[in-house]
């Protein structure tokens, strides 16, 4: 899955969509608990590939922490991620460092 080039509002959709699947434990009673622990590992892994370095692999463990925790599931993280990548975050300027 590479998703490098990916427009970063098809991100955000990808996102919407991950969260949604993760509310299903809401949507479906009684067999909520056994889609959360197929899902909690899968939003990790998702995560990890959505969001590239130290944010991602943070971003993975809080989302395989709030998938697998009853009740938790109404938190909507891989949009937050989103919002912190594209809105939040400030972006590092490269240091240009010329040798004569």
């Amino acid at each position: 899955m590479n998703l490098e080039n990916t427009n970063k509002y098809k991100i955000l959709a990808a996102s919407i969509i991950f969260d949604a699947i993760g509310y299903a434990s809401f949507i479906i009673p009684g067999i909520g608990e056994v889609i959360d622990v197929v899902w909690a590992p899968a939003s990790a892994y998702l995560m990890t590939k959505l969001y590239k370095g130290t944010a991602g692999k943070v971003g993975a463990a809080v989302s395989f922490i709030e998938e697998a925790m009853p009740g938790l599931d109404v938190i909507p993280t891989f949009t937050l991620m989103w919002l912190y990548t594209y809105v939040f975050k400030t972006k590092e300027e490269e240091t240009i460092i010329e040798v004569n």
